[in-house]
């Protein structure tokens, strides 16, 4: 895809983030990965995202992720498949040409490593990385790596591939201004975890969609909140929020690391063989899987 093509496959619809599979001794398992990605592209969602936050990138090896990316890619049918890169400026290079070999329709580009940065030094970083490449690249606002709207806007005239912006921080105030700022110049992603309990928010500040953690083991129902929201039914949304996502919420807050950990089970209770979660993170105990499977019970759909 080009980048004015995975822009517009963005901002098509809800997007989602499955996790990355892993066998009894911790390594890709791509059979039953293939099987989720296949599953999921079965509904409406225009990309998902191969080795992303919710897909364990922060766990991977540098090398892994383009054997994820050529996996979802062989599975996914028409449904566009974006990659996670990161890191450091040098290896971020690296993984983006490699990703792009391997057949990604775009990069989401994940806060670099450890330290804090000044604007200048993220400017470059972002610059480098979107120009090794040819397809679209979407940076992600979040932690040690926030872009301020003029640094922003310094790289949207200098990046033609750069299409998309990404916000996990919350703060409505910085992405209202990004989005009156740049206008359709790039589209607008809402990246909070859960982000269904944030999405009426974000839509109003101008974004074009988000992406949704469970739609890896709920995606009727995500979808179906999705459309509700876009339709204007706060009724419908506040009773879907109500009855699942706000009980998911305290089951998530549980524990740090949860935000990854409880996606992955449910996406082990709706029967595939994902695996568990790598260190640094820790799963679900059994009561709380047992807890998530009630809720997913009684959304069926």
């Amino acid at each position: 895809m080009t980048p004015e093509e995975i822009k517009a496959a963005l901002g098509a619809g809800l997007l989602s983030f499955p996790v990355t599979h892993f066998d009894d001794e911790g390594e890709f398992k791509q059979d039953s990965y293939q099987r989720h990605i296949e599953w999921l592209s079965g509904f409406e969602a225009p990309v998902l995202f191969a080795a992303g936050g919710t897909g364990e990138f922060f766990s991977l090896s540098p090398d892994e992720v383009p054997t994820i990316v050529r996996s979802a890619k062989e599975a996914s049918g028409d449904t566009a498949i974006v990659s996670g890169c990161g890191f450091g400026t040098r290896v971020g290079v690296e993984m983006a040409k490699a990703v792009e070999k391997a057949g990604a329709d775009g990069i989401l580009l994940l806060p670099h490593y450890l330290i804090d940065a000044p604007q200048e030094g993220l400017y470059q970083h972002v610059k480098k990385i979107c120009q090794s490449v040819g397809i679209g690249v979407m940076v992600y606002n979040r932690d040690n790596s926030v872009l301020k709207v003029d640094t922003l806007k310094r790289l949207c005239d200098e990046c033609p591939n750069l299409i998309g912006f990404k916000d996990g921080t919350g703060d409505i105030g910085l992405v209202r201004q990004v989005t009156a700022t740049m206008g359709d110049r790039l589209m607008y992603l809402g990246g909070m975890p859960t982000a269904e309990l944030f999405a009426e928010a974000y839509l109003g500040a101008g974004f074009t969609t988000y992406s949704s953690a469970v739609f890896n083991f709920v995606p009727g129902l995500a979808v179906e909140f999705y459309k509700a929201l876009r339709a204007g039914n706060r009724a419908r949304c506040e009773e879907i929020l109500t009855e699942f996502f706000y009980p998911f919420m305290e089951l998530r807050a549980r524990r740090k690391g949860y935000a990854v950990a409880a996606i992955k089970a449910g996406v082990r209770l709706q029967g595939f063989d994902a695996g568990k979660v790598r260190p640094p993170l820790d799963d679900l105990t059994a009561e709380e899987e047992q807890m998530l499977l009630k809720l997913i019970g009684s959304h069926k759909r």
